[in-house]
């Protein structure tokens, strides 16, 4: 059994990255960047105003100025500020040549062309060229790309960036037992949720996917399956057939298909049974048949391999909480993930009853971690915590 630790640094080693492509930044969203984006210009590209007002000279300190111009955003003053004069701006408005301070509207009284300073203004009030970054600076590193982010892209003149190539996933679902929804359900018979849990993960993380389905206890039929889903995709997911019964065929079949088994059997709860290889260019999870280890190990494992594979290291980003209660646990020789609430501040682990017990999951909003080797989780400890 390969410990967490290992699991990682075997996932994390792996030196095959997807192709690169080009793409226009209103596409670019949820599209993951494995290069640094570097401005176009210096941003702000002029000194421009912080807020409505009159521009100024800071050094002419007097009560009262002569308005000799209005200036709205977009606009290019040509004239000069001399003492005793100010131009009426707007914010984002570029500052006439002269001015370096923006006194606030509302410390002001206009009448006509003149302009009363009726309280004293402390600030400048202006955002000077090249503040937030000069041409040539990094903007942004590798990243999954965010709304926010296509707003920084745009703001420095960038139109299209290089991102990794969508990786491609085919799903698996396995076993005689199971059932599409929607048909009806003989005796010993189950719905099949992971195919559609597992496609709907997966296109969370911006892959495109094939579902192909229910493959029954039969070894011919899931070769056959597997050597299709290995020839179109970049990763292929199977549920259950992992583990040590009769009826598991998984890990023969994919040597049989010539997958290099890297690892089988890993110290997590849940997914002890879970399954790595591969082929060439196509990488192979199998995954214990139970709901809620199909999905934790997608959130920790897959997740952490396409990112990995397209040019993003490391894990998502962790959220510090305060946990509301006590957590015991009797069998401490796993790494174990939980789910749990977070909110104001407070995690609140989730009555949970097993990696069968997939209802857990509808509620929680995060998942957090006891390590291999701890029991207790005291009231009141800070924990970092993975939002799902």
């Amino acid at each position: 059994m390969l410990e967490a630790p290992k699991v990682f640094e075997y996932l994390d080693s792996i030196s095959y990255r997807l192709p690169i492509e080009e793409v226009p930044i209103d596409r670019a969203c949820g599209r993951i960047m494995p290069g640094h984006a570097h401005s176009r210009i210096a941003s702000p590209p002029f000194d421009k105003a912080a807020m409505d007002g009159y521009a100024v000279r800071a050094a002419d300190r007097r009560s009262r100025y002569h308005v000799v111009a209005t200036i709205s955003a977009g606009d290019h003053p040509t004239g000069s500020l001399q003492d005793g004069e100010c131009a009426a701006i707007m914010t984002g408005a570029m500052l006439p040549l002269g001015a370096d301070k923006v006194i606030r509207r509302e410390y002001t009284r206009r009448e006509g062309d003149e302009v009363e300073i009726t309280e004293p203004e402390p600030l400048e009030n202006v955002i000077k060229a090249g503040e937030n970054c000069r041409a040539g600076d990094p903007v942004l590193g590798p990243r999954v790309l965010r709304p926010q982010d296509i707003g920084v892209l745009a703001s420095v003149g960038i139109a299209e960036l290089e991102v990794a190539r969508r990786s491609h996933a085919g799903i698996i679902s396995t076993g005689s037992e199971l059932r599409a929804p929607g048909d009806e359900l003989g005796p010993g018979q189950i719905y099949n949720s992971n195919g559609y849990q597992i496609t709907a993960q997966l296109q969370s993380y911006g892959c495109t996917t094939t579902n192909h389905g229910i493959v029954a206890d039969d070894r011919d039929r899931l070769a056959e399956v597997v050597e299709i889903a290995l020839r179109e995709s970049d990763l292929v997911i199977l549920s259950g057939g992992v583990s040590m019964g009769d009826f598991d065929f998984v890990p023969g079949v994919l040597s049989r298909c010539g997958v290099e088994i890297g690892f089988h059997r890993i110290a997590f709860k849940p997914g002890k049974p879970t399954l790595f290889g591969r082929k060439g260019d196509a990488f192979v999870f199998g995954l214990a048949g139970n709901p809620v280890s199909t999905f934790v190990l997608c959130e920790v494992l897959v997740r952490r391999l396409l990112l990995h594979i397209s040019g993003v290291s490391g894990e998502p980003p962790a959220v510090r909480a305060t946990l509301s209660e006590e957590v015991y646990r009797k069998s401490s020789d796993r790494l174990e993930f939980l789910p749990a609430v977070i909110e104001n501040g407070m995690v609140r682990p989730l009555s949970y009853q097993g990696s069968a017990h997939i209802n857990a999951l509808s509620e929680a909003n995060c998942l957090f971690a006891l390590d291999a080797g701890v029991e207790r989780l005291s009231k009141g400890m800070v924990l970092d915590v993975r939002p799902i």
